[in-house]
């Protein structure tokens, strides 16, 4: 009977300690995933073209700064041609493009969170991500309490796109 209770004792050790190491391990993963998210959005940094006299361009300027990105700004006259070169396909184009040092896309008023989740993993075959038009309630386009639910895009090389999220209240955005 004692080498049964003996060898039932080590089981039960080694099944706890399996247990313990997992979840050991799975905590050090998110540990280190909110890491890299952190480690991204501080050392971010955007080229944004824009028009000169765009207050909203602007104002989504100030939101990715305080949300610690660093932002170098290029006042361009023609930026239809900036876009086009970047392959930003007219349909999914804004008033203003910011580029990564890595070369990925960001057109318009995209919230930094998304940018950073796009940056921490990239979605093979993506040029980056778009939110066409202006929508109220974006990032730079606030006005008062107004809110207009849009979608954040996936822009593929290819040169469709697919919904990478959907923002259906302003809290959502940060």
């Amino acid at each position: 009977m004692k080498p049964i209770k003996l060898l039932f004792t080590k089981l039960v050790l080694l099944i706890s300690v399996t247990i313990v190491v997992a979840c050991t391990n799975e905590s050090v993963t998110t540990e280190q995933n909110k890491t890299n998210s952190q480690d991204i959005e501080s050392s971010l940094k955007l080229d944004v073209f824009k028009r000169e006299s765009c207050g909203c361009c602007q104002g989504w300027i100030e939101h990715a700064e305080s949300q610690g990105i660093q932002t170098d700004v290029d006042d361009l006259v023609f930026l239809t041609t900036k876009k086009q070169d970047l392959g930003i396909e007219p349909m999914y184009r804004s008033c203003h493009t910011s580029v990564s040092t890595e070369g990925y896309v960001f057109e318009g008023h995209i919230p930094v969170k998304f940018i950073v989740k796009y940056l921490d993993n990239v979605p093979q075959g993506s040029i980056g991500l778009s939110v066409p038009g202006m929508p109220v309630g974006s990032p730079g386009m606030e006005n008062g309490d107004q809110f207009r639910p849009y979608q954040v895009l996936l822009l593929k090389d290819d040169g469709t796109a697919e919904v990478f999220a959907e923002v259906n209240s302003y809290e959502e955005q940060f």
